[in-house]
């Protein structure tokens, strides 16, 4: 017994396919272009980096002659793992609003 072909659906499931294809091209390029820019605890230090978790820029604000080592490491490491949070919850909204408006298989 030959099983019957859907074509209709098949037509469909490509066409499903490529818009998701689409939405995923759209949503790497934003995670690339979009920046989110953060700062240590004391505010001397900024990084920015991108929704993708690239750090692209360290500005030092104040003078480091005067910086205490430990205490310049701390506010480092702080800054970077704010940057990695900041970098999370920009790919998240940026998820949102790409992927936000599309249909799941549910209803097929």
């Amino acid at each position: 017994m030959a099983r019957e072909i859907d074509e209709v659906w098949i037509d469909e499931a490509i066409d499903r396919y490529r818009h998701i294809e689409n939405l995923r091209a759209e949503f790497d390029k934003a995670v690339a272009a979009h920046s989110v820019s953060v700062h240590s605890p004391d505010q001397s230090i900024e990084v920015v980096v991108t929704a993708a978790g690239e750090i692209v820029d360290v500005r030092i604000h104040g003078g480091l002659r005067q910086r205490d080592a430990a205490e310049f490491a701390r506010e480092m490491r702080a800054v970077v793992t704010n940057a990695a949070e900041a970098a999370r919850w920009a790919r998240e909204k940026l998820h949102g609003e790409v992927f936000g408006s599309f249909r799941g298989l549910e209803g097929h």
